[in-house]
Order: C-alpha cells, then structure tokens, then sequence
C-alpha cells in the first residue's frame, strides 16, 4: 500500500489528528561556532547534538524475522499493538542517530551537496518526530494511532533517499573515492532496509488489526491469509519467480524483440516465512542479468534454469528469552532457522575475469551522463524516470532498464543477508553463470 493511501487510511478512521510535526529553523548540525556555515544549509529539527550522540552510542539491535512476527497473527489485542509500537520505538530513533552520524562522518565538501544535505534533513526530520515519544511508552489507542502515522510520514519521507543520493554521490566523485562511497553505501543501504522493513511492520499490524475501529475487523476476515504484517508466513519462491519472470520478461522482449523461457525444477512447492518485497526485489535484478546476457550472448532459445532447494527443517518450536522491550512476549522459533537455495542457471557466456571482481560495487564511476540526468530527475517532485534500485522504496519508478545503475547484485546480496542468507556466483567464461540465493526464514 503506498504512503498516501495510508494516511488517509488512518485519517478515515476518526481517530487521527494532523501530525504535529516538530518546528524547524535552518541550521548547522550544531551552534557550535567552529563549525562551518553550510552552502545549502539543511533544516534542523527541535533535537540536539547530545541526544544524537547518546542514541548513536548505544548499539543496534540486531533484527530477525522472529523478531518482527512475536506479536502474532493479525487482528491483534490491544496489548500486542500497543507492544509492536513499544518494540517499533526501542529500535527506530537509535537506528536513524547512527545514520545521521555516518553522514556527518563523510567530508564536509560532500555533506554540503544540497542532495547529501536533503538525506540529512530528512533524517534529523524523522528523529525529531520520534523523540517525544521516547519520554513514555504508547499505552492508550489515541497515541498508538498519532505514532503509526508517524511511521507513515517517516516512510514517505525516506522513500527516494536511493536516488537522491545517488545524484548527490555523482555531483560528489571528485571529492570521494569509489571505496568510500561503496562503504558508505553498503552499510547505509543495510541499514536502511531494516529501518524502513521496521516502521511497515507497525503500520500494516495496525491496518489490519485497528481495534479503534469498534471491532469491525474480526479474526475471521484473516483467517485464511498468510501474513503477518509484510511478512508472507506462507511464502512460496517458485510463485515469486513466476511473476518476476512475467515483468523482465516483457522488458526484455521489449528491448530486445525475444525472451528466453524459465523452466523451474527442484523442488517449486516449497514454502517459507520471508518478506515478499525483498525476494522479488533480488529475484528481479538476477533475472534481469541472466535475460540480458542469455540474449546478448545469441542464446535465446536456451532456457533459464531456476533449481529451488529446501533446506532440511531444524528442531522443534522452541522459545527464545523474554524481551524486556517487548513487553515480555516470546518469540517462537527454529533452531537451526530452516531456508532455502535458489540457483538461476544461463548460458550467456559467464563474466569475464577481469569484471569479476568488480560485480559487488556500487557502479557510480561508469554512469553516462544520460543516466546520471535520469536520477536526477528522479529527485524532482514530478513522474521523472528512477533507477532500478528505487524499486525498493515502493515509489515505482522507471525500471525497465535491463542494465540498471550497477547496484543490482550488491542491493540483492544485501536483503538476502540481512536476515543471514547471502547470494554467490560461479561464473565459466565463456558458457555461462550460476548465481545461488540462499535464504533463511522461519520455515514452513
């Protein structure tokens, strides 16, 4: 469900007041005199430097699926919503202080990029917004509804920090190395995809439960669905294959006039917990890579093999600890965490050794310009054209290039090992390439 929508979700039930957003004043990061004055000053929130700094200090919760689904099936009681939003807030302000100071940590010449700046911005925006919550826990209806459109907010404002980055970065390259923006993205967009996966969870356990609503959903209306919240309990990867490959297929037919048939085998009824955003978010940006080379290398009419391999399943349910955070709920779970293995199979010739080593960067050195002007316009309030790594923002986009902007394989091995799979490739040159996906979830 796209941000908008769900605001006016929210706002349709009676019960939600505008958001009272925290005033802000330009600013430097601080009023520290020594500090210089900014080109493109960003806007500061009603926070301050000690409390960005004594959030940054305390470490990052590690997340797991089992961590997002301990509340249980929706329609939830009042009690576990209202301990999803507690959860929900011990996690979200110290994951944004520590992303703030990562970008005050990059060169001042960079931050001062008016793009670099706006991802700044919005980040102080979001933190502010959250912070007086932290002076209580959420234990009445009123302040659990003002808190999930709060969420609301912090996803529709962080929802094209992809591109607008990747202008910044570009306008940028001169000032910074490519290592260095490798680094600093691998780890911003990792935790990016926990931050925002984080604040969805609250907001669809809360539009799918909404006991403010006088009880007009009953558990019978989810009886026979699957999720909870964003995450497909049920999740079968041959279907998520299917339908990606209906979407690059009709790109690739577009681009090229022919499209090479995927044949599954293995083991397609295989099912798993797993977040279906993510899976066809990497699903996607490999078969665009294996339909691109199969094409380009002559070898249409051979077909991709997708092989789909479930893991053996782990001991009984057992309990975790308490959570104190949590209210005191526990989570069950596996152990070992059941997954599964995917292997996309072509024959478009394999990756040359001397690109090899270089498929897990973020590409920004070998943008033509006419792709760098594309990402900007994504940064515009209008229908510009996004890259391919927008897609995970839910902001649609133009993603009909197969080459994309070079983050594909990175962004993909990053959702899969953000719950402890990960994605290898084997490549014989001149035949062809096996990539293999293994997830991790819940199980069956």
């Amino acid at each position: 469900m796209s941000i908008t929508p769900l605001v006016q979700q929210l706002r349709c039930t009676g019960a939600v007041r505008p958001l009272r957003r925290t005033a802000k004043s330009y600013a430097i990061w601080a009023t520290d005199a020594n500090v210089q004055s900014w080109p493109h000053q960003p806007q500061f929130g009603n926070i301050h430097d000690d409390q960005v700094a004594r959030l940054a200090a305390r470490p990052l919760h590690p997340l797991a699926l089992a961590d997002l689904v301990r509340h249980g099936r929706p329609p939830l009681p009042t009690e576990a919503l209202f301990s999803s939003a507690n959860f929900t807030l011990s996690l979200l302000p110290i994951r944004l202080a520590h992303r703030i100071q990562a970008l005050r940590n990059l060169p001042f010449i960079v931050v001062s990029n008016p793009h670099i700046a706006q991802i700044y911005n919005n980040y102080v925006h979001s933190l502010s917004t959250l912070l007086p919550y932290q002076e209580r826990r959420i234990t009445n209806l009123e302040d659990e509804v003002q808190f999930t459109e709060v969420m609301a907010d912090l996803v529709q404002t962080h929802s094209n920090t992809i591109p607008i980055l990747a202008r910044g970065f570009l306008e940028c390259r001169r000032y910074i190395s490519p290592a260095q923006v490798t680094r600093f993205l691998d780890e911003h967009l990792r935790a990016r995809i926990g931050t925002r996966l984080i604040a969805e969870q609250h907001i669809a356990l809360h539009l799918s439960s909404q006991p403010h609503n006088g009880g007009v959903t009953t558990p019978q209306e989810h009886a026979d669905s699957s999720y909870i919240g964003v995450i497909d309990t049920a999740l079968r990867p041959a279907d998520i294959v299917r339908n990606c490959e209906g979407f690059v297929g009709e790109i690739c037919e577009l681009k090229y006039g022919v499209r090479p048939a995927v044949v599954i085998n293995g083991q397609p009824d295989t099912a798993m917990t797993h977040v279906p955003t993510h899976l066809e978010y990497i699903i996607t940006e490999l078969l665009k890579n294996a339909f691109r080379a199969t094409v380009e290398c002559g070898k249409e009419k051979e077909p991709i093999e997708v092989t789909i391999a479930a893991a053996p399943d782990g001991a009984d349910v057992a309990p975790l600890a308490n959570n104190p955070l949590d209210g005191g709920l526990q989570t069950p779970t596996r152990s070992p965490i059941p997954g599964v293995t995917i292997r996309i199979r072509d024959r478009g010739g394999g990756i040359s050794p001397e690109v090899l080593p270089s498929i897990w960067a973020y590409s920004f050195t070998t943008f033509a310009d006419e792709v760098a002007s594309d990402v900007g316009n994504a940064t515009g309030n209008g229908n510009g054209n996004t890259d391919a790594l927008n897609a995970i923002s839910g902001a649609g986009g133009d993603t009909s290039s197969l080459a994309g902007l070079g983050y594909g394989l990175p962004l993909g091995r990053a959702y899969a090992e953000h719950f402890g799979g990960g994605v290898q490739v084997q490549s014989l040159w001149g035949w062809g390439t096996d990539v293999y996906l293994k997830l991790k979830g819940l199980g069956k």
